[in-house]
């Protein structure tokens, strides 16, 4: 039997959390990159989105979460009913989310989708792999919003990507399956680009999130600009 030790110590993240809107229910947040969702087993990754909120909301929850390096919208709810019927939309694939990102290269297609399942792999930790028959179904759709270039040199695609379904690295490593890295990814190839040894970020980061406020049944459709 494989044991996954998991060695990550996260550097300390100055950035502080956004409450964009919040209500007695529920609170919408931009989580900064470099912090955590959850604190981590290791007593140096206690800082993360909860242990921050917590302080300020007693019993509030996170309904789902962003990685590490991923900046973005976030709704928490802010006690356990609000928790579940949270989830329950997001396991009913209900909730809509769009990221936007910097993808390495120029991506030929307008859009498209990328239907590769994903697989957990001890050997690998903590990279997930594309596997046709252990890996778990994965689907992402991905539009181009511009083709540019960084400086003169580096060609950069900025894509918006929606995902639907909510595999762990699941953007990270469908953009690796098209063949153009985000741009800052260190696990699936951001950083093997020509010029991207210094890129500060992943730049991925969650500019839309659409749900229904599980108390008044209103339409939530929030948005956040990249900071990139």
């Amino acid at each position: 039997m494989s044991v996954i030790v998991d060695t990550f110590i996260a550097p300390p993240c100055p950035d502080e959390i956004d409450v964009l809107w919040q209500d007695e229910h529920l609170l919408l947040i931009n989580k900064p990159s470099g912090l955590l969702s959850l604190s981590g087993k290791n007593p140096q990754n206690l800082d993360s989105v909860h242990h921050r909120l917590v302080q300020t909301f007693p019993g509030c929850a996170l309904v789902h979460r962003l990685d590490f390096g991923t900046s973005g919208l976030m709704v928490i709810a802010r006690n356990k009913t609000i928790n579940a019927a949270l989830c329950h939309q997001f396991s009913q694939r209900t909730v809509k989310k769009i990221y936007t990102a910097l993808l390495c290269g120029h991506v030929k297609q307008d859009e498209g989708i990328i239907d590769a399942p994903i697989a957990k792999d001890p050997a690998l930790f903590p990279l997930m792999s594309i596997c046709a028959i252990n890996g778990k179904p994965a689907r992402s759709r991905y539009q181009v919003v511009v083709r540019c270039y960084q400086g003169t040199e580096l060609p950069l695609t900025r894509v918006k990507l929606i995902p639907e379904t909510g595999r762990t690295h699941q953007l990270r490593i469908h953009c690796q399956q098209l063949g153009h890295a985000i741009l800052g990814c260190d696990l699936y190839g951001g950083l093997a680009w020509p010029g991207t040894e210094k890129t500060p970020r992943l730049m991925l980061h969650a500019s839309e999130l659409d749900f229904v406020h599980p108390v008044s049944g209103q339409a939530i459709n929030a948005r956040h600009a990249a900071p990139f």
